[in-house]
């Protein structure tokens, strides 16, 4: 088809052709003194040739005016081409460990004339890893003045190198200077704020920034309830009085205050505090609700004002735990509490045929001495030396 339109066209050409050439129709051009005369055909083809000369001038002399805007797109794209070279090696090199190489070809961009604030920032973190501070705040001080998305680029980087040189409270500072430019909630600043707190010791701001976190689902349920327990933890160990403590177990949900590692560490700071008989319900509340072999040995260590009590609650667990080593131990403990010579050594000696132990043999060195039987209690002394040096 289409073949059939260009031979219409050239005999379409050719008609036009012979008619124009026996036209006897002419120009008379005339400007006194001078008067042309043109046959109508040369007229029309010298028309045409003027028209399409001068159109072709015209396109010249705008791609003249254009040539350096040409010129400079040319180079701004070359350049841009090179820059988008320069990060993809940057960051291919950054993320496989050669800092080295990483700050090099950022730095390389830079020089280039990017303005891209991902450059120093690369550069920066690649310093930082280097351990090369000074040249590290040099490139952070090149991110400075950009977008609101650079600026929370730059800031989040100066509060993880202020973290990892163990400066919190210059890292917390920063993430406030974060949140100040209106960027807040945001999941890695307060991963960031989270180590900080537990860097700074600050465990009431550690349990405020996890539920931040939760509630915006930047942290797994699990990573947040080990945290959230090492946060009481720490908040146990920190009171250094009856009421202080107290105060801070009333506090901690049941669930976690039930947790064999929490109960255990707030049973023997209320103990050494002067609080056994609220470390022995603490410890009966979490072995009641689940039992735990290593916790259930502290039940003999806090002994409260009803030590009979005490017995009698352990032997009802002896019911549903005949060989658990630490449930024998607390009740030779108790037993030898109250003088109860006989019961306390049938529950010491159960215990190390279950699983020898440091405490059963010292508690029975201490039986053996108040028996007035010394050889036997150094003997048993002895061996609970041993096992404590085998760390058992």
């Amino acid at each position: 088809m289409k073949y059939l339109l260009w031979i219409l066209l050239l005999f379409a050409a050719a008609v036009a052709l012979v008619t124009a050439s026996h036209n006897p129709g002419y120009v008379l051009l005339v400007y006194p003194p001078y008067r042309i005369e043109l046959s109508l055909t040369l007229f029309l083809i010298a028309l045409v040739l003027a028209f399409i000369f001068g159109y072709g001038l015209v396109r010249l002399i705008a791609a003249a005016l254009q040539l350096p805007g040409y010129v400079r797109k040319f180079r701004l794209e070359r350049a841009q081409a090179k820059a988008r070279e320069l990060l993809d090696d940057a960051l291919g090199a950054f993320f496989a460990g050669h800092y080295a190489a990483a700050e090099k070809a950022s730095a390389r961009a830079m020089e280039l004339g990017d303005t891209s604030a991902l450059h120093p920032i690369i550069a920066a973190r690649s310093a930082h890893e280097l351990r090369e501070f000074e040249k590290r705040d040099a490139y952070l001080s090149a991110a400075e003045d950009k977008t609101p998305g650079d600026i929370t680029m730059r800031l989040m980087a100066t509060a993880k190198f202020m973290l990892d040189q163990h400066n919190p409270h210059g890292a917390l500072q920063t993430l406030q200077a974060l949140r100040d430019s209106g960027i807040k909630g945001h999941p890695g600043a307060l991963s960031l704020e989270l180590r900080a707190q537990q860097q700074a010791g600050d465990w009431d701001k550690v349990l405020n920034v996890l539920d931040q976190m939760e509630g915006c689902d930047a942290i797994d349920v699990t990573a947040a309830a080990q945290l959230r327990q090492q946060a009481w933890l720490e908040k146990i160990r920190q009171q250094d009085d009856l009421t202080g403590l107290t105060d801070c177990l009333i506090n901690i949900p049941a669930d976690f205050k039930r947790r064999g590692k929490i109960a255990a560490t707030a049973a023997r700071a209320l103990s050494r505090l002067g609080g056994c008989s609220s470390a022995q319900q603490l410890l009966s509340d979490s072995l009641n609700a689940q039992w735990d072999s290593e916790l259930v040995a502290l039940y003999g260590d806090c002994q409260s004002g009803d030590v009979i009590g005490q017995i009698k609650q352990a032997e009802k667990w002896l019911n549903q735990h005949q060989d658990d080593a630490g449930l024998l131990l607390a009740l030779g403990k108790l037993c030898l509490h109250q003088k109860l010579w006989g019961k306390a050594r049938n529950y010491l000696d159960a215990s190390l045929s279950v699983s020898p132990s440091h405490a059963a043999y010292q508690a029975l060195g201490q039986l053996a001495e108040q028996s007035g039987q010394a050889d036997e209690a150094l003997k048993y002394y002895q061996q609970a030396a041993v096992l404590k040096a085998g760390g058992v």
